[in-house]
């Protein structure tokens, strides 16, 4: 099918060590490590040598100063995703349904790919894409129909609302 030879098994980790690491790529067999905690450029580093998997590094957005991170990381991870930062107190780092703002990657030019995530749907998907032109998209709280549960008509009009973005060349 075609959606078989474009789909990759992405092993999604928040401050993982080395051993629950272990654990996942022996279980799992991902294609690729998503470290989503507060891992320096260091750690990652470690994790894609270790490991051998190439690695997506989150970074948190909020701010323009938030950005500044992002030279540390373009040698050391194989992709960037950027989110938007979780409000004080939050339980977890994503898939809170809150974007950031868009404009802050204006003029943004990497050596790596990068992805876009952060309280998107299928609402804004095509105008987030316009505007960044990130070449791929991060969804989760955008196609729930409840925490956690994802709605397979909101997983359709994302998907049909990203395929439709028309990306400036």
């Amino acid at each position: 099918s075609r959606i078989k030879d474009r789909a990759r098994k992405v092993a999604l980790t928040v401050n993982a060590d080395d051993a629950l690491l272990e654990n996942i790529v022996a279980a799992l067999k991902p294609d690729m490590l998503q470290l989503h905690g507060h891992e320096t450029p260091e750690r990652v580093a470690a994790v894609r040598e270790r490991f051998g998997l190439p690695v997506m590094k989150v970074l948190a957005i909020e701010t323009k100063s938030d950005l500044a991170a992002v030279p540390n990381y373009t040698n050391v991870a194989d992709r960037l995703l950027f989110d938007a930062r979780p409000p004080c107190g939050a339980t977890r780092p994503g898939g809170l349904g809150k974007p950031f703002d868009w404009h802050l990657l204006e003029n943004l030019n990497l050596s790596i790919p990068f992805m876009l995530s952060g309280g998107l749907h299928a609402g804004n998907v095509a105008e987030a894409l316009r505007f960044t032109r990130a070449p791929g998209v991060d969804v989760s709280s955008g196609v729930e129909s409840a925490p956690g549960v994802k709605d397979p008509d909101k997983i359709r009009a994302f998907i049909r609302a990203a395929r439709s973005a028309k990306v400036p060349a």
